[in-house]
C-alpha cells in the first residue's frame, strides 16, 4: 500500500467518523411531547349545549378525572402536556381544567376550560379570570398539583 492509498484511506476514515459524530448530535436533539389526563376529543365541547344532562356527558367526554360536590355538582376533567429535548428535564407546555357545572337537575348550567394565560387561571370558553370562592379555591388547588 502506498502512502497516497494511506492517507486517502485515513481521510475516508475520519470523514466516516466526523459524519456518525454528526448525527449521533443531531439525533440526540429530538423533542418528545406527553400527554398526561384527559384528552378533550375534537369538537367535544361543542356536542354538550347547556341544559344537557348528566348523562349526555358522560357519553361525550366520558367518566371525569374528580368530582365536585361542595355547590352543586361540577366534573372535572384534567391535563397536562409537557415536552422534553434530549437529555433536558421536562419542560410543562399547557395544562387545561375543563369543568362542566350542573344544576339540582343535573343539567349543564356552565362549561369552563380553564387553563394558565400570562401566569394566570383563564377560562378559555368565557375568556375570562375566575374571581375567587369556592371555584377558585378548588382551581388553585389543581394549579398547586400540576407545579408538584
Amino acid at each position: 500500500m502506498s502512502v497516497f492509498d494511506l492517507r486517502h484511506a485515513t481521510r475516508r476514515v475520519r470523514s466516516a467518523g466526523l459524519v456518525l459524530a454528526l448525527a449521533a448530535l443531531l439525533g440526540g436533539c429530538i423533542t418528545q411531547a406527553y400527554q398526561r389526563g384527559y384528552i378533550v376529543p375534537e369538537g367535544a365541547l361543542e356536542q354538550i349545549p347547556l341544559g344537557s344532562s348528566q348523562e349526555q356527558v358522560l357519553i361525550v367526554l366520558g367518566t371525569p378525572s374528580t368530582v365536585a360536590t361542595l355547590s352543586g355538582e361540577v366534573f372535572y376533567y384534567i391535563s397536562q402536556r409537557t415536552e422534553q429535548t434530549s437529555f433536558l428535564p421536562q419542560k410543562e407546555v399547557d395544562r387545561r381544567v375543563i369543568a362542566v357545572y350542573f344544576d339540582k337537575d343535573r343539567h349543564v348550567t356552565r362549561l369552563a376550560n380553564y387553563g394558565i394565560k400570562d401566569g394566570k387561571i383563564f377560562d378559555f370558553i368565557s375568556r375570562t379570570t375566575p374571581s375567587g370562592g369556592q371555584e377558585q379555591h378548588l382551581l388553585g388547588f389543581f394549579t398547586k398539583m400540576f407545579k408538584d
